[in-house]
């Protein structure tokens, strides 16, 4: 698949591309639902600036601050996303790097959920060292989660306190330390389509094993509060273009589909997801588990009667 030929999908009639999207789903990925549940381990105060963001210590926002919660707090957020049907468990922190001290406390967490728990442990720690990866690593991590969030070309009109080489070395990093790669983005940032396709293709040449897609929730008290994000059909057409780009990757549809897709959210799997996030977000509240196990028993329905 080549930058022509997704440009080309830009304009592709809906149905023609669904259809597309459908039959690159079926084939590469099956009828496989990758389902994950996440704590927000560390919230606020963050010294990076991207304008999107809750927990920047450059805006004034409403998010919640604290420090990194206990191992025992951790364990026990693993639990309850188990409960609610997840088979991933990412730990999420603020920042763009941890103490030494505040490392161990996850890696200890890392391992009591790996050994103890059954369900699989993730986590987003920033930009982390060689020697960092390798801890986590020899605790048990399976798979690091790192957002490139958009286009190397528009990184700048969002983040200005590091550069994009950044995130691209740490998923580099983390995929040397022989963890699995979670490297997504946020769409409706203000980016061009190009921009949307440019970041599809870097995470096929980056080989990351999972992506997912957020769409922009305006946050009061950031620079992109008062933006539009992104229409419920560009937000379809997007996900059907990265399954097309991406083939056999986990496709996830993240935070903002609540709000974006409202009632169309079963369309997000007709368009190639076969992934999703349950129990809420970093600092946005997701549905019920209740209303999404329905939604995902229907589409599990549809993807065996077809």
């Amino acid at each position: 698949m080549n930058n022509i030929d997704l440009e080309s999908m830009i304009s592709m009639p809906m149905e023609d591309l669904l259809a597309l999207a459908g039959k690159a789903r079926r084939e590469h990925t099956g009828n496989h639902l990758e389902v994950c549940g996440i704590i927000n381990a560390k919230s606020g105060k963050c010294s990076e600036d991207c304008k999107f963001c809750a927990q920047s210590a450059h805006y004034n926002t409403s998010v919640q601050e604290y420090p990194l919660k206990s191992c025992d707090q951790i364990v026990e957020a693993a639990k309850k996303a188990k409960r609610d049907g997840a088979k991933r468990f990412g730990i999420v922190t603020s920042g763009n790097r941890l103490t030494e001290e505040e490392l161990e406390v996850v890696s200890s967490a890392v391992r009591v959920i790996r050994d103890n728990v059954g369900i699989l442990p993730c986590a987003s720690l920033g930009a982390l060292k060689d020697e960092e990866f390798g801890l986590l690593k020899s605790a048990g991590l399976d798979r690091y989660h790192h957002n490139i969030e958009t286009s190397e070309r528009f990184y700048s009109s969002i983040v200005s306190t590091h550069g994009y080489s950044e995130r691209v070395n740490t998923v580099k990093a983390a995929k040397n330390a022989g963890l699995e790669v979670c490297s997504g983005g946020i769409l409706g940032l203000g980016e061009k389509w190009e921009d949307r396709i440019d970041m599809a293709l870097l995470l096929k040449e980056l080989d990351v094993d999972s992506v997912p897609l957020n769409f922009l929730v305006p946050v009061k008290g950031t620079p992109l509060e008062g933006s539009g994000s992104i229409s419920p059909i560009d937000a379809i057409r997007a996900i059907a273009i990265f399954r097309i780009a991406l083939k056999n990757k986990t496709l996830k549809v993240v935070a903002g589909r609540e709000s974006i897709l409202k009632d169309f959210q079963g369309m997000m799997f007709a368009a190639g997801a076969n992934g999703m996030m349950v129990g809420g977000y970093l600092t946005v509240a997701g549905r019920s588990v209740e209303e999404d196990h329905i939604l995902m028993g229907e589409i599990k329905r549809l993807w065996n009667e077809g």
